[in-house]
């Protein structure tokens, strides 16, 4: 996967668990990244002033932010070659016709609005190219219905359409467009959440980067429209 090397990448979500290790795999492959956050104070803390690196806080879920961010983007690099929609959140606890409506619009807005706003913005960029690749996040519940779930199963499970319109939408003009479905994810957060878990079935960022990776690299120039799943041993 040498092409990475001069690549520039976004990524949403960058701040997280998942996106720390995403973005750092491509910076250490010679990737330029551009890093999106609504949490700017953990980016600062993360990345030291690089020529290679740009981060900038980010609402998602709006899209002047978004169309200003990515304009940003631009100016710096000239260029987007693959945009990476890690961004996302989860709840629970509600049965369908308990759940408020401030959750579902919640879950909407931040797992399956975010990826549609961010892929808006950039994919004009990446057809005047006429080359690139985008990776959204969806997640392994999205494929079956679960008890309490229903905002975020819906709103990951739009993610997973999004990606196969958008896919056949782009592939004649030179971009990928794929997603990953990971399981239970080993961070901090959901250890400690589930700490009676067994922790060695989950799938690492790691593993999830490495795929991400592949999905960006030159090897996966005929995967359109795929929903990968990354489940680790679970």
């Amino acid at each position: 996967m040498n092409d990475i090397s001069g690549k520039v990448v976004l990524v949403t979500g960058a701040a997280g668990a998942l996106g720390t290790v995403v973005s750092k795999k491509f910076f250490d492959k010679g990737a330029a990244v551009a890093l999106f956050d609504k949490h700017i104070d953990l980016l600062a803390n993360q990345w030291q002033d690089q020529e290679r690196v740009m981060y900038q806080e980010v609402d998602l879920t709006r899209v002047s932010s978004v169309e200003t961010s990515v304009g940003r983007v631009m100016e710096r690099f000239g260029r987007i070659d693959a945009l990476v929609n890690i961004a996302g959140g989860f709840t629970m606890g509600h049965l369908v016709h308990e759940a408020a409506e401030e959750t579902w619009d919640y879950m909407l807005d931040l797992n399956a609005k975010s990826v549609f706003l961010m892929t808006k913005a950039v994919i004009p960029f990446m057809r005047k190219q006429k080359r690139g690749s985008v990776v959204n996040v969806s997640a392994k519940t999205a494929v079956k219905g679960g008890t309490g779930i229903a905002p975020y199963v819906v709103s990951k499970s739009a993610v997973i359409k999004l990606t196969e319109c958008l896919a056949e939408e782009n592939r004649q003009a030179g971009i990928n467009v794929n997603c990953v479905l990971p399981s239970i994810i080993d961070t901090p957060a959901n250890r400690k959440d589930m700490p009676d878990a067994d922790f060695s079935l989950w799938v690492s960022p790691e593993a999830i980067a490495d795929v991400i990776l592949f999905l960006v690299s030159q090897e996966s120039r005929a995967v359109h429209g795929a929903s990968i799943p990354v489940y680790g041993l679970s």
